[in-house]
């Protein structure tokens, strides 16, 4: 760790992670090197030594016990609450493997001032064959998922009708989206003080959406740092059927939380849509989908309020 430097909270939420947290915490002393940081893991009521894996490789680093599965983000705040003093918090997936300096370039791309004042910065994001992540996001709105229902990912290639961007060359330039996946992002002291902490009632997925766009209406960007890359070995292709349902419930929650009730019902359609055309392709997450659509409060995590 490194006096004088920008000093940047490292914050792993884990629960169950034995497994892929010493690969994280391997890449740590290299991934940050330049900076003066620390390391907070949050763990949620993990049954394997994630927390015993964290003290043995990170010694000295605080562990935050929130006594239960409490969800990504009300685990990540817990983190930053007992997080020692920090310059900007740097928020990673057991899963993800820095490369050498880039946390250093990632807080380079923040601050600014007026309208372009970037809050959260993100890397570019390799699959653990190498292969470039499709993890940046425009706003979900209307449209976009019709066209998504209608076309897949190909509907990406149109800003006004795909939410993923899928121009692989807009991963090797510097830029600003909507919002990002939040297997790494790195967000400043001044975006957390303004924005507040992240939305406890999104269990698991869109938490990241939902913070990165009140940070917008804040007057902060999310910005692609395409000069620092990072490996993620997990990714949406692993995702459940269960857990599928829950990211395709919190996409309309999310939604509703920003826009009237009608244009909500709207979203509804489409997304339904959307998984119901899969489901009848025998899809199995599209049909967990669909039923979680219809009625959300059997899904088997904590409902959102």
């Amino acid at each position: 760790m490194s006096a004088g430097a920008p000093t940047v909270a490292v914050v792993v939420v884990t629960y169950n992670s034995a497994a892929v947290l010493p690969g994280l915490l391997s890449s740590l002393d290299d991934g940050l090197r330049g900076l003066s940081w620390h390391l907070t893991v949050a763990d949620n009521a993990s049954a394997d030594d994630s927390v015993a894996v964290a003290r043995r490789m990170v010694p000295g680093c605080r562990i935050v016990q929130t006594g239960r599965n409490a969800g990504y983000a009300a685990a990540f705040n817990a983190a930053v609450r007992d997080a020692e003093p920090y310059d900007a918090v740097l928020l990673l997936n057991p899963d993800v493997r820095l490369s050498a300096g880039s946390g250093a370039t990632l807080v380079a791309r923040l601050g600014g001032d007026g309208a372009q004042r970037v809050g959260i910065a993100v890397p570019r994001i390799l699959d653990e064959d190498g292969g470039v992540a499709l993890s940046l996001r425009r706003e979900p709105t209307v449209s976009r998922a019709l066209g998504e229902a209608l076309l897949g990912q190909r509907a990406g290639r149109i800003a006004g009708l795909g939410e993923t961007v899928v121009d692989r060359d807009a991963y090797f330039r510097d830029g600003t989206v909507d919002w990002a996946t939040g297997a790494v992002m790195l967000i400043s002291r001044a975006c957390l003080e303004s924005c507040g902490p992240w939305e406890e009632r999104f269990f698991l997925y869109s938490e990241e959406t939902e913070f990165a766009l009140r940070a917008r209406d804040h007057g902060f960007l999310t910005a692609l740092v395409a000069d620092a890359e990072v490996v993620h070995i997990g990714g949406e292709s692993r995702v459940s059927p269960a857990l599928w349902s829950l990211l395709t419930v919190n996409r309309v929650r999310l939604f509703r939380m920003r826009h009237s009730r009608p244009a909500t019902a709207l979203f509804w359609s489409v997304v339904l849509l959307r998984e119901a055309s899969r489901a009848a392709l025998g899809h199995p997450r599209s049909r967990r989908a669909v039923a979680a659509l219809v009625r959300p409060k059997r899904l088997p995590f904590p409902p959102a309020s």
